[in-house]
């Protein structure tokens, strides 16, 4: 990966990584939403995904279907998934470096599931 001085993912220890393509790294998220959340970030310091080419878009759609089936074969118990970027600060980007979120769900997790990513804003969520 080409560093970048203070970016996080420009300095992932090598013991994180879960897998990786030709453009991008996969871990799980340090911090993590439900069981199983899982990171695809770039290897390329780039801010977000409208940054990326349409090659690494395609890439990255794979990794995503991969890793959506493998979680799903680890834990048989989730009934979906969130996927989710951030672009921006105003939408909550806090790692300038593209990364893109896979959050399993199950049965529960949530007690109003309902509007899903409109949580981003509650107010919106329900509607």
């Amino acid at each position: 990966m080409e560093a970048t001085v203070g970016c996080d993912f420009c300095q992932l220890v090598p013991s994180r990584v879960l897998d990786e393509s030709e453009c991008f790294v996969v871990i799980r998220d340090a911090f993590p939403v439900t069981e199983g959340h899982t990171l695809f970030i770039s290897k390329c310091c780039v801010v977000d995904w409208f940054a990326l080419s349409d090659d690494e878009r395609v890439e990255l759609n794979q990794l995503i279907v991969n890793h959506k089936r493998e979680l799903q074969n680890t834990f048989p118990e989730i009934t979906g998934f969130n996927i989710g970027m951030n672009c921006g600060e105003s939408a909550g980007q806090t790692v300038m470096h593209f990364h893109a979120h896979l959050i399993p769900r199950r049965e529960n997790d949530s007690s109003s599931p309902r509007g899903g990513v409109r949580g981003v804003i509650p107010q919106k969520q329900g509607y």
